[in-house]
């Protein structure tokens, strides 16, 4: 069964499009293995938290619409999930708040940056970082920690979803304004973020960008306003007592 064979009225339909491309982008090369366990985690949280994005979660995504868009030098970091599961959504966030894009691999090989660059290209991205590797985020020791000077290096504000604590942690000590995309809030990524998400990334990303359409024409008081006026950990707080307190299993088919 291929995406298009799955029946739009299933009761889990969405779910089974995600694994679909997820599975599709091992089969591509785009895709680590691991990445599918990850999936599997992260579609856990999704059931807790009732499959739907939750009014602080919606409140993050305007507060990092507008920390995008008051950014010098906002970046956008692809892995293979996000590669395989939002590949035009990244393209169309990345333009509407002239965000650079740039891949960055836990499980790197350049043959991978390649494809992951050329599929991002195919949904009408302009230009990829990420095979420079002429830059570093200081401490890591691991693959990540490899960056292109002009992107992630440079970045004042990086958008990292589905990430590695580790390296959250290290952009944290550079002083970026991170932004980061996660379902589950005791997740290191999010704990460190500026700005936490707690969302899925197939809903999280558009909706990023729906906001920053929103605020497009907004100045850069107002854009800083909304980001000041952002509280994460009551936004981490709020996602968890959604998980905790949700009727898990109400509405499952």
């Amino acid at each position: 069964m291929t995406e298009t064979d799955i029946p739009e009225d299933h009761p889990r339909y969405a779910s089974l499009v995600t694994r679909h491309r997820i599975e599709a982008g091992v089969e591509a090369g785009i895709t680590s293995k691991q990445g599918l366990i990850a999936q599997g985690r992260g579609e856990a949280f999704d059931y807790l938290l009732g499959e739907r994005t939750v009014p602080s979660a919606d409140a993050a995504a305007r507060a990092a619409a507008a920390a995008l868009l008051a950014a010098d030098h906002p970046v956008i970091s692809v892995n293979g999930n996000v590669a395989a599961l939002v590949p035009g959504e990244t393209v169309e966030l990345a333009a509407v708040v002239d965000a650079d894009l740039e891949v960055n691999l836990f499980n790197h090989t350049d043959e991978r940056v390649r494809r992951i660059a050329a599929h991002l290209r195919d949904h009408g991205a302009d230009e990829v970082k990420g095979l420079a590797a002429d830059g570093e985020i200081p401490g890591l020791s691991h693959a990540r920690g490899t960056v292109d000077a002009d992107g992630i290096e440079s970045a004042d504000v990086v958008v990292v979803p589905l990430e590695d604590g580790d390296r959250a942690a290290a952009l944290d000590e550079m002083g970026k304004t991170e932004i980061v995309i996660d379902l589950n809030p005791g997740s290191r990524s999010p704990q460190t973020a500026s700005v936490p998400i707690i969302d899925n990334l197939i809903r999280a990303v558009p909706n990023v960008t729906a906001h920053a359409r929103d605020l497009a024409d907004a100045d850069d008081a107002e854009l800083e306003a909304i980001v000041d006026r952002f509280d994460a950990d009551a936004a981490l707080a709020d996602a968890e007592a959604a998980i905790r307190d949700g009727d898990f299993g109400a509405d499952a088919a």
